[in-house]
């Protein structure tokens, strides 16, 4: 993606790109390097997996500091590394962006070639989103987009193999250096993983699971915050009477339904597909929490998540809800297809 941008928006003679796992930087500083390309004329450095160099914040900053006319862009695969960051404090000197999951908008227009535009959630619970209908059907794409959509190489052979790897990789590997886990915390989290995974959505029973992973309970609290923050993981939280948000987790969910069917568990619960859809995609741009009446509420507006045969009896004492079903394609009144929701970013 990088590479890609180089080439429709720089110029290819002022840009570098170079990877920071490079055999070269074993013996070469990444500052020094952008300082002998500033000199020669360069304007735009990108380094990619930069978590992989050590010291890199360290330099970054020198960068800034030393040679303003220079661009740097970095960019790395593992968050937290990234979020964990290192002694140099890059806060007032950086811009940070996240890349959440590919839309299901995102989806159809990569897959496609279209260019649909994405939906505020005011347009999408009138019904309002730039699909093509007509010989499109949107329930077609968006069961494709369920197994393999979520991330950029969902095209690629062996996706979901590939995918598997990379949570597998984010476990054994980025936590427990994120973490300074030893090796036995390391296996309790893997076990953890899987075991919530199995569960979801799951309600969190901190003292029953500390006792099967033979791990103190104060501990358990850490271990779902970090695969929470790989994005492995979205929580659901309550939401408190005054202006703060209780810490209590209501639900544990996986990020996204690819991650579900990566993991073997194609024969997950239709319903636990939709809610962790419908979290994820709201999760990036609003504040979702529970709801006590139904299943979620955002910005005091009700959602109650089902299949098409999905009745309204749980909003009936609530001024403002709506019901999301899948397996419908048009908006009728208060009741909304989830697919929709995938035009949100």
């Amino acid at each position: 993606m990088i590479l890609q941008h180089i080439k429709l928006f720089d110029n290819v003679e002022e840009s570098l790109y170079v990877q920071a796992d490079d055999f070269y930087f074993s013996g070469h500083r990444i500052f020094d390097l952008a300082l002998d390309f500033f000199q020669r004329g360069g304007k735009r450095l990108y380094i990619d997996e930069i978590h992989k160099y050590s010291g890199w914040t360290t330099e970054i900053k020198m960068i800034y500091d030393q040679l303003p006319l220079l661009q740097v862009v970095y960019s790395g695969s593992s968050i937290l590394d990234l979020k964990k960051g290192g002694k140099a404090d890059l806060s007032r000197r950086t811009r940070e962006y996240s890349m959440p999951i590919l839309s299901f908008r995102e989806y159809l227009n990569i897959s496609n070639g279209w260019q649909l535009r994405r939906s505020t959630l005011e347009e999408i619970l009138s019904g309002k989103v730039d699909f093509p209908y007509g010989e499109n059907r949107p329930l077609k794409y968006y069961r494709e987009y369920l197994k393999q959509g979520c991330y950029p190489y969902f095209s690629e052979e062996d996706f979901l193999i590939k995918l598997k790897q990379a949570v597998n990789a984010t476990v054994e590997d980025d936590i427990p250096k994120y973490a300074e886990l030893t090796v036995a915390a390391a296996a309790k989290l893997k076990k953890l993983m899987y075991m919530l995974a199995q569960s979801v959505p799951y309600k969190p029973n901190y003292t029953t699971l500390a006792r099967d992973l033979e791990i103190s309970r104060n501990t358990l609290p850490d271990y779902i915050d970090y695969l929470e923050k790989s994005g492995l993981f979205n929580s659901l939280k309550e939401k408190s009477n005054g202006d703060g948000i209780l810490q209590k987790v209501e639900k544990l969910y996986l990020d996204n339904a690819n991650i579900i069917y990566a993991l073997g568990l194609d024969k997950a619960d239709e319903g636990t597909i939709r809610e962790t859809m419908f979290l994820s995609w709201l999760n990036d741009n609003y504040k979702v929490f529970s709801s006590k009446v139904s299943d979620f509420e955002i910005d005091g507006i009700t959602f109650e998540v089902g299949g098409k045969n999905k009745t309204g009896k749980q909003l009936k004492e609530v001024t403002n809800g709506y019901i999301v079903k899948d397996n419908i394609e048009y908006a009728a009144g208060s009741v909304i297809p989830i697919w929709m929701f995938g035009f949100v970013y």
